[in-house]
Order: C-alpha cells, then sequence, then structure tokens
C-alpha cells in the first residue's frame, strides 16, 4: 500500500521522557534521520516531575567509585526479584545493556555527567546479589539557563525551595537527620551557601529528573534531533501487519510522517485516563497518580489498535501519598522510616512494615483492603518528638504543619491517643493497644510484628543515632494522623515487548515497525522494584536497545562486555 507522505525520516520517537529522548539520541547516533514528537506544549514527561534515581549496576558512574558487580550478581538479584514474571531474556538484556547505554550517554555528550546516590540500598538487599550500598545514581545539577529558548519549554515540578536552595536526593538524605547528626548539619550549611551563591551568580539549578531531562534536551539539541511540542500522535500508520509511519496532528493539521526503520512509543501509562483505571485498577477507585498530567494511555491504545498485547496492566509504580491543597500529592518516601511513627489502618491496627519500599507497601495494603476493608485511606501517626526531630512531606524539623492541610482532612491532632482516635474514626482501645505494642518493640529495639529496620533498605532513611534507625516510642503529645491514599508514580502495564523492545501480538509475533519503552510498555520489573531508579533506568536502558534494533544494530546480551570506566 502506497501512502501521500509529508515528510519522511527513518525514526519516529513518541514521548520526550528519558526513554523517548534516550532512544532519539541513539537513533540519531547511528546516522539515522530522527524526530521526536511530543503531545504537550512541555517535554519530560514523568521524568521531569520524579526524583531522577537511574537503577542500572555497573554503569561507568558506578566502575569509577569501585562499585562494579559481577555480572551473575546483577543477573541473580534480578531473576530473584523479578522471579519468572518477566520472561528471562528481557531480564539480562537489561542487566548487560544497562551499563552500556549509560556510557553510551556519556560518551555522546559532555552534557550527560551523574553521580552515586551514595548508600541508597536496594529496595531488597537481602536477596541474592542484593546491595545493602545500592546501584542508584542520578544525574549532576546543572544550571537551566544552559537551555536558554528550550528552558520554559521544560516540564516543571512547580517547587521551588526558597532563594533557589536546590538539593541532590543525597542532599535530602543528608539533610533529612539536620536536628540528628554533624553530618545533616554540614548539609544545612553546604545548603546556606548554596543560596548565597544563587543569589550572587543567579543561577538557576536543577536536580532530580529535572535535571537528567535537561542533560538529555541539551544532548538533543547538539546532535541536531528535531523535537516537535504540541504535536499529538493521532494514529500509527500500518499495512499488512508493519508499522509504516504514524499521523501527527501539528500547526493545525494532520500530517503523515513515514519512519522507514521503525515507530518508537515512549508516551508514558495510562496514570491519568479515567477509563483505563476503572478497568484495569479499579482497586483504587480515584486518580491519586503523580505522573506528568498527559499519561492518559496514548501509546497504549495505539499499539492496541495494530493487535499488540497487553500484560501487567493491573499493577503501578505504587507510592503512599498525602493529599495538599489544590489538589497536590505528596509522596511519603524517607518518612515511612520515620521513628516514633506508625502507619495503622481503619481498625487502628498495623497491617505491614511502614519502611518497606513503596511498591510492596501498597501491595500489601491494597491485598488487605481486598480481602477485609479498612485499608483506604490507611493513618501515618507520629507524637510530637518525631515531628520536631525529621522532616514530614517537606515540613521541616519545628516548622508548623500548614493550617491549610487540617482544612482538607490530611491532618488531625490531639493531646491525647484516645482524642486522635475520635478525630480519625479509629477505635480508641485499638489504636492505644497498637501504640503500646510498638512502643514495648521501639524498646526492645526490635520490629518482631513486621521486622521493621532489618533490612538496610528500611535504615536508610532511619535515624542512625537509634539502635534500630526505624523504631522510637510514641509518647510526647500532641499526637499527629495524616490521612495516606494509595498513590502511584504511573501505571506499569503496557504493551508486550521481546528482548529487543519490540512490540509483540498475543501469540508472540512481532508488530514490525513497532517499538515500546518505558511505561508505555509492560514492565521489566514485573510486579517488583529492584532499586531507586528501577522505572528510569530500564527506560533509557531499553530506549537505547530499542533505536540500536531499529537502526540495523541489534544488542545482544550474550556478548556484551562492561564499560571501561
Amino acid at each position: 500500500m502506497e501512502f501521500e507522505w509529508d515528510q519522511s525520516v527513518d525514526v519516529v520517537v513518541v514521548g520526550s521522557g528519558a526513554g523517548g529522548m534516550t532512544a532519539a539520541l541513539t537513533a540519531s547516533a547511528a546516522g539515522a534521520s530522527v524526530v521526536l514528537v511530543e503531545k504537550s506544549d512541555r517535554y519530560g514527561g514523568s521524568t521531569a516531575l520524579s526524583g531522577g534515581g537511574i537503577w542500572a549496576p555497573n554503569n561507568p558512574t558506578l566502575l569509577r567509585e569501585g562499585l562494579g558487580d559481577d555480572p551473575d550478581d546483577v543477573r541473580r538479584y534480578l531473576h530473584a526479584v523479578v522471579g519468572d514474571r518477566v520472561p528471562a531474556a528481557r531480564l539480562d538484556t537489561f542487566a548487560a545493556a544497562a551499563p552500556l547505554a549509560l556510557s553510551f550517554l556519556e560518551k555522546q555528550s559532555p552534557h550527560m555527567r551523574f553521580f552515586w546516590c551514595r548508600g541508597y540500598s536496594d529496595y531488597h538487599p537481602e536477596f541474592p546479589g542484593g546491595r545493602p550500598n545500592g546501584r542508584s545514581i542520578e544525574a549532576r545539577p546543572f544550571d537551566k539557563r544552559q537551555l536558554g529558548p528550550m528552558e520554559p519549554e521544560m516540564l516543571d515540578t512547580g517547587i521551588q525551595g526558597p532563594a533557589g536552595l536546590w538539593v541532590t536526593a543525597t542532599d535530602f538524605h543528608d539533610l533529612n537527620q539536620v536536628t540528628r547528626t554533624w553530618t545533616g548539619k554540614k548539609a544545612l550549611l553546604r545548603a546556606a551557601g548554596r543560596v548565597a551563591s544563587n543569589v550572587v551568580r543567579r543561577r538557576r539549578m536543577a536536580t532530580t529528573g529535572s535535571a537528567l531531562v535537561g542533560r538529555l534536551r541539551l544532548a538533543l539539541a547538539e546532535a541536531g534531533v528535531e523535537v516537535w511540542l504540541s504535536a499529538p500522535v493521532k494514529s500509527l500508520v500500518a499495512a499488512d501487519g508493519t508499522v509504516a509511519g504514524v499521523e501527527v496532528e501539528r500547526n493545525g493539521r494532520n500530517q503523515l510522517v513515514e519512519a522507514r526503520r521503525g515507530v518508537i512509543l515512549a508516551t508514558g501509562g495510562f496514570d491519568h485516563d479515567p477509563e483505563l483505571r476503572a478497568k484495569y485498577l479499579s482497586m483504587v477507585d480515584h486518580d491519586w497518580s503523580m505522573g506528568a498530567p498527559t499519561n492518559t494511555g496514548d501509546g497504549i491504545r495505539l499499539g492496541e489498535e495494530v493487535g499488540a498485547a497487553l500484560d501487567l496492566m493491573d499493577d503501578a509504580w505504587w507510592m503512599p501519598a498525602i493529599e495538599q491543597p489544590k489538589g497536590r500529592l505528596f509522596p511519603l518516601v524517607s518518612e515511612r522510616s520515620m521513628p516514633g511513627s506508625i502507619i495503622v489502618n481503619q481498625a487502628g491496627r498495623r497491617f505491614t512494615n511502614e519502611s518497606a519500599p513503596y511498591v510492596n507497601f501498597i501491595h500489601d495494603q491494597l491485598r488487605l483492603h481486598e480481602q477485609e476493608g479498612g485499608h483506604v485511606p490507611v493513618w501515618f501517626i507520629m507524637d510530637q518528638r518525631a515531628r520536631q526531630r525529621y522532616t514530614f512531606a517537606a515540613v521541616a524539623p519545628y516548622q508548623p504543619i500548614p493550617k491549610s492541610w487540617y482544612g482538607i482532612g490530611t491532618m488531625f491532632s490531639s493531646s491525647t491517643i484516645e482524642g486522635l482516635a475520635a478525630k480519625i474514626d479509629v477505635p480508641a482501645e485499638a489504636l492505644a493497644a497498637t501504640v503500646e505494642r510498638f512502643n514495648a518493640a521501639a524498646r526492645r529495639g526490635r520490629d518482631d510484628d513486621f521486622q521493621r529496620g532489618d533490612s538496610a533498605y528500611d535504615r536508610y532513611y532511619g535515624d542512625p543515632t537509634l539502635p534500630n534507625p526505624c523504631l522510637n516510642e510514641l509518647v510526647k503529645a500532641p499526637f499527629h494522623a495524616a490521612r495516606v491514599v494509595p498513590g502511584d508514580l504511573g501505571t506499569k502495564g503496557g504493551l508486550v515487548t521481546d528482548e529487543h523492545g519490540r512490540v509483540q501480538r498475543e501469540d508472540g509475533s512481532v508488530v514490525e515497525g513497532l517499538y515500546a519503552v518505558g511505561n508505555t510498555s509492560a514492565s521489566v520489573m514485573g510486579n517488583e522494584y529492584a532499586g531507586a531508579g528501577a522505572t528510569i533506568g530500564p527506560s533509557l536502558t531499553f530506549g537505547w536497545v530499542a533505536a540500536r534494533h531499529a537502526t540495523g544494530q541489534p544488542f545482544d546480551a550474550a556478548t556484551a562486555t562492561l564499560p571501561t570506566p
């Protein structure tokens, strides 16, 4: 079948998060002509809103730190975490390709520079091949002024520190203990120095996910890759089972763009699509997603229309969260390891290890809610000593909780546990008994009920001055309760792909000319989460793998070797 193309390129990439931009950069480096199309008027997707961690064992940054792994250990860990939920070929490809994808980015552009997230444990360090010191890295902070006219086009988190204060994930870990350790106090001094420097130098610093996206955008610009914003893809153009291009709405009209070597879908998940959420994630009857606002399942629907199979649609990158004014959500990561706090269900009972990896925490929460009800929402309980010592939802120690949080029903306080129970409609006797039992465990320094604090991951955000960094008694009034909902960072389900990122049908055959990466594809992590950045790490890795395959350089995990530092 002949089509009347408005434009022809080798590769069309749809979506401008880490996976899409890495794919575009990889295809361009291979000598292919590339256009990256993004339906929003801002680039960056969920990556720009994220913590920006990248889980990619044996990448050059880790090798330079002396943190290289035996590749067999990496594979052993992945297979232990993910199990048989994902084909072994995909897991093995990720393990072998991730370090080479990061090496490619470093060599391709001087803008692509990273650092180790010191001590940020793998999420299951006790599993075979797990690492308590972690394998996560993040992009180095950079001045957004380097982006020039591309700066206002980047999706913004809307969060700005006072006087331009900027912190990395590692800085946050240290600052969280500012009242407890000298490391925390030194981090505060560094932060104050940065504020002074920003004022003098008038910098606009980006960190975390924004830093990664900004650096990738600079790399694309210098490589000459064309990026179309406000250009939604309306359909895939296919004939005889092969995807030949896309129909794009741009500048008020629809255009047919030929993709001679392939179309790579990197449009994110169905985070904010009511229809798909109701169909596949009905256990959570509300959109509490923190993914990019434009993530509405576009790429997944496009793939379905040409016969693609779906998998993992009933799961997400879950994240406990609290609701803030104006519909904002705040993820609870470090808070759940806070000594002097517990999380209870509507019966006033603890139900899992509060400090566990966030996906596992909500898996337990939703399973129990389905079995017996009373677990959506749940309640984060803390005493005043904890509130004075540690940051909670970006509210610094000793800083009062905003009154508006009380007004919207997110926060409640009382001078007694029984009074607090009455305010949150939890049985007072049960809550008092739960606190008493937990306090006894805290005095022992061991949680026999849920093993909180046993894992190196639990302890990462805990208080190192305590015998068990995650445990302390709740004894100092007033007591506080925050309403916790099952949020997510994006959905996990999507198009089934093979180890090259090629989209597959139910019978295992390949949809020629079509690739999917990131949250548009069914996650290589299955129902699990290997470590901080196990969303972005696979996304950019399979962006690199898919673009290589599309440009005639298929990746072979069996013959791959580690990069040089």
